[in-house]
């Protein structure tokens, strides 16, 4: 086990409902947002890092970073958070965190309420990367360490000009500041590298195939021509599905889109939870 670093913020049942789930070279932070909106309407929240990310520990590439290994730090944190029996929460992940949601979901129902994936949960990477070296090539990490966080914090403000300060804040957190103010990302090149290969071998299909909580996926519709192939993608997951999933699209929005909107993703989240047909109690 893998003691992720985690925020835990308990809702008036005592327990959390959400377990939020970041993607790949982000952290727990970029969920600041959608919690702080979570608690003001009456729900609670755990954020967390995964493995090499953040706060947490990072464990050589040797020790696993494919979905086994990751879904299994997630599953000894509920039962760490005592978030088992009636308080199994629903559990929300971005990205490839969504693709982790949706693993989870799969391989062990008995865990979750619901499973709710953010721009995410439906990345097939060989399909449009047949070859792993290209894969890498394409999608590798750009090298950062040494730039000025002041350069890192200007590129976000401009590139990003609707984000609230928690969405801007909690992207500038994926860095470590060094003493002479330039960063180096938590996630190093050859763990990001780990990850990416896990989730380019991983068929999220045949776990939609075999979803037997109710499932909800937020996408980010930016307009690009890219959107309709990730529609066509996400067609084919829900229509694997032998339960219901529930798909909403946010329009204009960026692919880190509960950093952009906070508010209207937890109000989602909470839809979510609300259509589990064992929620334990009503909205506040």
């Amino acid at each position: 086990m893998v003691f992720l670093a985690r925020t835990r913020i308990d809702g008036p049942s005592g327990c959390p409902e959400f377990v939020l789930i970041h993607g790949l070279a982000s952290n727990a932070r970029m969920w600041d947002g959608v919690a702080a909106a979570l608690a003001e309407r009456g729900y609670g929240s755990i954020s967390v890092d995964l493995r090499g990310h953040g706060q947490s520990p990072k464990p050589e590439v040797a020790d696993g970073y494919g979905f086994e290994a990751v879904t299994g730090d997630v599953f000894d944190l509920l039962i760490d958070e005592k978030l088992t029996g009636e308080n199994r929460p629903v559990l929300v992940g971005q990205s490839w965190g969504g693709n982790v949601a949706m693993d989870m979901a799969a391989n062990a129902p008995h865990a979750v309420r619901a499973v709710v994936a953010v721009d995410g949960g439906v990345i097939r990477l060989a399909e449009r990367f047949p070859e792993w070296d290209e894969c890498a090539a394409r999608l590798a990490p750009p090298d950062l360490v040494g730039t000025p966080m002041a350069r890192i914090r200007s590129w976000m403000t401009v590139s990003h000009p609707d984000w609230p300060t928690t969405g801007i804040d909690g992207s500038l957190a994926n860095f470590e500041v060094r003493s002479d103010a330039t960063v180096a990302p938590w996630l190093t090149r050859d763990r990001h590298l780990a990850v990416l290969r896990a989730l380019w071998e991983h068929d999220p299909v045949s776990c939609f195939a075999r979803l037997l909580v109710p499932g909800t996926l937020l996408m980010a519709d930016s307009g690009a021509d890219w959107t309709k192939d990730k529609a066509a993608g996400t067609a084919v997951c829900v229509a694997a599905s032998p339960t219901e999933v529930t798909v909403e699209w946010f329009v204009g929005a960026d692919h880190d889109l509960h950093a952009q909107y906070p508010v209207r993703t937890a109000e989602s989240l909470i839809a979510a939870l609300h259509r589990s047909p064992d929620t334990p109690r009503t909205s506040l």
